[in-house]
């Protein structure tokens, strides 16, 4: 720390902003926190380069907060960077942690997803124009555009990951509460989830009162074709909700909205694969033996099941191995 300020680098790299946003919440609702840190690197809000990281010494960032899969060479390049300039390094958010929604990409190859992108979807009126690696701009300075990698991978398979803080994005409480746990000194072992809880969503959930001690479901519904009651264990209904697999720590904001938990804190400590778990649960709650009719029940209420129980976790899966063999390489 500098003149007892925290020095603390942020990154973004595959990600949607909202982790951005989480962390700005978490400063207006504690702001008395930007007395104590001093951002050194927040390229999504201050005009800050690459060569502003390089020229620190190495070890004298305190804290980087990296957020987003790793989907290009630049993301890479800057991680690694920021690992030997920062002591400690945070992945922050499900796809920093496990790969997030950008993650499911990884089920396309990279020539199928280039295609979608720039050749097939609706809106594109220059088809097969596909983005040049290298070009000169009308100013003649040459332009090189970093290369997009076989699979997006989490941050831990580029470099060492000290923490994670889990959500989609981490709620400001989350986020408050993992930064006072580093302020406090009671510094947890490496490798620990912080700021959220260590038990099951559904421990936090006030519908948890209403869920029977044993579900069973004849039929697994939809959001959209369903009225769902508000007051009522969603799981009970039938909805796929993830609460009994997912780690708590968001106050179920979703269940308490009537909304399904969809998984975004990532598995508990006991858990080898996050999407096996619910799997695993998923078909516990099924109320039948017969297979043509469990498929059925499948077909018609998990079109999507790919997307359901690896929707954050897909990278960092033990898939992974495979869909490396599949298409991609290791960086």
């Amino acid at each position: 720390m500098s003149e007892g300020k925290i020095r603390i680098a942020f990154y973004w790299m595959a990600s949607c902003g909202g982790c951005e946003e989480a962390q700005v919440d978490a400063v207006s609702d504690e702001p008395s926190l930007i007395n104590i840190l001093d951002i050194v690197f927040w390229p999504v809000a201050v005009d800050f380069k690459k060569e502003d990281v390089e020229k620190l010494p190495d070890k004298s960032v305190d804290v980087a907060l990296i957020n987003g899969g790793v989907r290009l060479s630049e993301h890479v390049e800057m991680a690694r960077l920021l690992r030997r300039k920062a002591k400690i390094v945070i992945a922050y958010g499900a796809c920093a942690s496990w790969g997030g929604v950008p993650g499911l990409a990884n089920l396309y190859s990279r020539e199928e997803i280039l295609s979608r992108v720039y050749s097939e979807v609706p809106t594109v009126y220059e088809r097969d124009r596909k983005p040049m690696v290298k070009y000169v701009a009308e100013e003649g300075v040459e332009l090189e555009l970093p290369e997009f990698l076989p699979i997006l991978l989490p941050l831990n398979a580029v470099i060492e990951v000290d923490y994670y803080i889990p959500g989609c994005p981490p709620t400001p409480e989350t986020t408050l509460n993992a930064l006072k746990m580093l302020l406090s000194g009671k510094i947890p072992p490496k490798g620990s989830v912080i700021g959220a809880s260590q038990r099951a969503l559904c421990d936090e959930c006030p519908l948890n009162a209403t869920k029977p001690e044993k579900i069973l479901v004849k039929k697994i519904s939809r959001i959209y074709n369903t009225r769902i009651d508000p007051g009522k264990c969603l799981l009970a209904q039938g909805i796929p909700c993830l609460g009994p697999s997912t780690r708590g720590g968001c106050t179920a904001l979703c269940p308490k909205a009537a909304m399904p938990c969809i998984g975004c804190y990532g598995p508990l400590e006991t858990h080898i694969d996050y999407g096996g778990k619910v799997i695993s649960f998923l078909a516990s709650i099924i109320d039948s033996k017969d297979e043509r009719e469990i498929a059925r029940i499948i077909e018609e209420g998990l079109p999507d099941p790919a997307g359901l129980v690896y929707k954050f976790t897909l990278p960092a899966s033990r898939l992974r191995l495979n869909l490396m063999k599949w298409g991609g390489r290791s960086v």
